[in-house]
Formats: structure tokens, sequence, C-alpha cells
């Protein structure tokens, strides 16, 4: 099975706005807006067998979970070697605590945690060549915007091929949430 990870799904309504940021940083290679998501866990590359308790240990948790999504503004991971162009999600108590237990229900089926941090975003565009100096001029020319906020309706396990980024993603499972 493919490299795989969990996500919350941007509508394409709200897609369609953060897309009007596109543009204007040059080398910047953009993310389609139909592949935007916020990325709950990476799961990487695993066998069938781990994919399928990988699926089973995910059934239960989206219960009667229903909570906004607030994207604040545009950021960059990276520092002095910028990698990548995201829109800012609101880390709410509500979306903490649902990665959270995605987290442990990932590591019972077996999935090493992710070292990194969780910071809630909505990748745009990955960078390569782009200096610091360049990414503060755009961020502080784009960076601003009117919050988006959307209610997600489903946490969606999808696959990836290990060499493209920015999709195309496959959905293998979902989840349901507000149900």
């Amino acid at each position: 099975m493919p490299r795989l990870f969990t996500a919350l799904e941007v509508p394409a309504a709200i897609g369609l706005l953060l897309s009007l940021k596109r543009g204007g940083l040059p080398g910047a290679r953009w993310i389609s807006p139909e592949y935007y998501h916020l990325t709950l866990s990476f799961i990487g590359d695993v066998d069938q067998p781990l994919a399928n308790e990988v699926m089973r240990e995910l059934d239960p948790l989206a219960e009667s979970l229903s909570f906004p999504v607030r994207l604040t503004g545009l950021a960059a991971f990276g520092g002095d070697r910028p990698r990548s162009l995201f829109a800012a999600a609101e880390p709410t108590p509500e979306l903490l605590q649902l990665q959270a237990v995605q987290d442990r229900l990932l590591r019972r089926a077996g999935v090493e945690p992710e070292a990194r941090k969780f910071v809630p975003h909505v990748t745009l565009a990955r960078l390569r060549g782009i200096g610091p100096i360049e990414i503060a001029r755009h961020l502080t020319e784009a960076g601003r915007f009117d919050p988006l906020t959307f209610t997600p309706t489903r946490i969606v396990l999808f696959s990836s091929r290990d060499s493209i980024g920015g999709g195309p993603y496959r959905v293998e499972a979902d989840y349901p949430l507000g149900t």
C-alpha cells in the first residue's frame, strides 16, 4: 500500500478562496486546490496488514464530533530554508483533542508517533530555492486575510505516491464527523 496520512478535507468554496493566494512567489510549486487538506497524522509507508489495522482502529473515531476549523493567515515552515507555504489553522481544543485521540489509536494499531509537534495547517505551496527574505516579503504582502471558517464533514485516510507531494491523493477510507 502507498504512503498513508489522515486529514480533514477543505471544502471547495474555502479552497477557491485559498487559491486566490497563489502566485507572486517565483519558484513555488503551488498545490492544486482540490488537494487542499489539513493533515492530522502522517502514517507513512505501510504494508497491507498494518493498513487494515489502521482502518479498524480509526473506525470509531468520528462519533458525534462536529467543530469549526478557522484559517487565520499565511506562514511558512523552514526558517532560513523555507520549504512550504501554508494557511495556519487555529489550534482549538477540539482540533487538538481530535488529533491526540487519533494519534493514540494509530499507536495502538502499531504506527510510530510522529516526532514533529502537530501544527494545524493547510499546505498551499512547496518551496525550493526561495530564501527567508523572499518569503518574508511575500508573507508581508499576501499573508493576511479575513479568517476563513469551515466545519469538516469527515476524516479521510488518504494515500499518496512517495515522490509526488501535493497530490494526487486517493481516499482509502473515510470517517464521517457529526453523525
